[in-house]
């Protein structure tokens, strides 16, 4: 029997569901920082044709923004989910301030990404919840690599308030599939 690789297990999973997004599906890909989760949903978006991927970095409103991210997350969602296209402002972390307007389009699957994915306020439209998890060495190593040096002084705060978030949401306990 072959291995199903964690990306083709979340898919099934999905397609094995009902549409939940009006008429797509929402992956949310969730968990602590470098763990693993944009790999992930890279895997995920790649078998499957025409699916969005949208980075919750990118909707931050910088290193302190974690708990005023799942409103804007739920603005994002509910246009999709009454099959309009949606849009967000992208958070330029070099410049410390919002930038650009991305556009949403409407598909038959969105894979949102990154930590606070996986709040309550999108349980509503969320088809399948992952949780991708890693040794706490290892994710912040990690970071580090990814983002440079320069995240270091930021890391024992955002620790601290991902660690709050995800007690607080439930999120580990919530997920569908844990990686």
């Amino acid at each position: 029997m072959a291995t199903v690789s964690p990306s083709e297990a979340a898919l099934r999973l999905a397609r094995d569901r009902a549409p939940s997004l009006g008429a797509g599906r929402l992956i949310c890909v969730d968990g602590p920082a470098g763990s693993g989760k944009t790999t992930l949903a890279a895997g995920i978006a790649a078998l499957a044709p025409g699916a969005v991927v949208v980075n919750t970095d990118e909707l931050l409103d910088g290193w302190g923004g974690l708990p005023t991210l799942p409103p804007r997350l739920a603005a994002l969602i509910e246009p999709l989910s009454r099959g309009a296209d949606s849009s967000y402002l992208r958070f330029d972390w070099h410049a410390g301030r919002y930038a650009d307007r991305v556009e949403v389009p409407c598909s038959p699957l969105l894979v949102l990404e990154g930590v606070g994915a996986g709040t309550r306020l999108l349980a509503p439209y969320r088809t399948v919840l992952v949780w991708v998890s890693a040794p706490d060495d290892q994710r912040l190593r990690r970071v580090v690599e990814r983002d440079g040096a320069g995240v270091e002084p930021y890391l024992a705060a955002w620790v601290a308030d991902e660690t709050e978030h995800f007690a607080a949401e439930g999120t580990r306990l919530a997920a569908d599939l844990h990686v």
